[in-house]
C-alpha cells in the first residue's frame, strides 16, 4: 500500500508500519492520511482504534469492522493490549532500567502519567531505549523524557533544539527518532497472543549503529 507495509492481517485488523510524517487521520489541511490510503486499497470503511503522532512511526492497528474496533478499543482502554516503542534520547540515562511518575498537564487539568523504560544501549552522550506506556497521555513518552532531561533526537516540540539543528547539519537528520516498535495482543475468541513488530526505518537504525559506534 503506497510503501507502507502491512505487518499482520486478519478478517478482523491490519497492522501497518506507518513511516514518520504521514498522519492517521484524515482532517483540515491534511491531504494524505493512513486512514483514506488503506480505505483506498481494501475499497471500504476501516476504524481507528488508536493514534500516533504524525512524526511517530510504526505499529498502528486499524480495525475492518464495528465489532473488532469496539474490541480493541476496549483492549487499548484497559491495558489489555501492550504497546513498546523505541527511541534514541539524549544523554545517557540512569538508572538504565526504571519508571518514570510525572504528572502531565492535559488542557488545564493534571493527569497521571507512567512510563517504563530500559536501555537497549547507551554511552555518554545518547541512550537508545525500549519504553512500554502505562497510561495513555498525549505526548507521553516525549513529554517524560524531555521532564527528566533527555529528550528525544528529532523532537521539535520538547526537544533539544540546537542538537537537533546539529545533528541536522552533520548527519542530515530530519526526522524524529520514535518509534511504535510492537503491539502483542490476544485474538478472538480464543485469546492466542500475536506479537507483531515493526523494524525501525532505515534512518533510524543507521543514525543508532553511527552514534553508538563513534561518538
Amino acid at each position: 500500500m503506497q510503501d507502507i507495509p502491512i505487518l499482520y492481517e486478519d478478517p478482523d485488523c491490519v497492522i501497518l508500519n506507518k513511516p514518520a510524517g504521514l498522519a492517521v487521520q484524515g482532517g483540515v489541511g491534511i491531504k494524505k492520511s493512513l486512514d483514506i490510503l488503506l480505505e483506498e486499497r481494501l475499497g471500504y470503511k476501516i476504524f481507528l482504534v488508536h493514534r500516533l503522532d504524525r512524526d511517530t512511526s510504526g505499529c498502528i492497528l486499524v480495525a475492518k469492522n464495528r465489532q473488532a474496533a469496539h474490541r480493541y478499543q476496549v483492549l487499548f482502554t484497559s491495558r489489555g493490549l501492550r504497546k513498546t516503542y523505541r527511541a534514541l534520547c539524549s544523554g545517557s540515562l540512569h538508572p538504565a532500567r526504571g519508571t518514570i511518575q510525572e504528572p502531565l498537564t492535559l488542557r488545564g487539568q493534571v493527569k497521571a502519567a507512567i512510563t517504563r523504560y530500559r536501555c537497549v544501549q547507551k554511552n555518554d552522550r545518547y541512550s537508545y531505549v525500549e519504553l512500554e506506556l502505562q497510561t495513555g497521555r498525549m505526548h507521553q513518552i516525549r513529554r517524560h523524557l524531555a521532564l527528566i532531561g533527555h529528550p528525544i533526537i528529532g523532537d521539535d516540540k520538547y526537544g533539544d533544539f540546537s542538537l537537533n539543528k546539529r545533528l541536522a547539519k552533520e548527519y542530515r537528520l530530519k526526522h524524529l527518532l520514535l518509534h511504535a516498535y510492537e503491539l502483542e495482543f490476544p485474538l478472538f475468541p480464543h485469546g492466542r497472543m500475536v506479537r507483531v513488530q515493526a523494524p525501525l526505518p532505515d534512518y533510524f537504525a543507521l543514525f543508532v549503529q553511527r552514534v553508538m559506534e563513534h561518538e
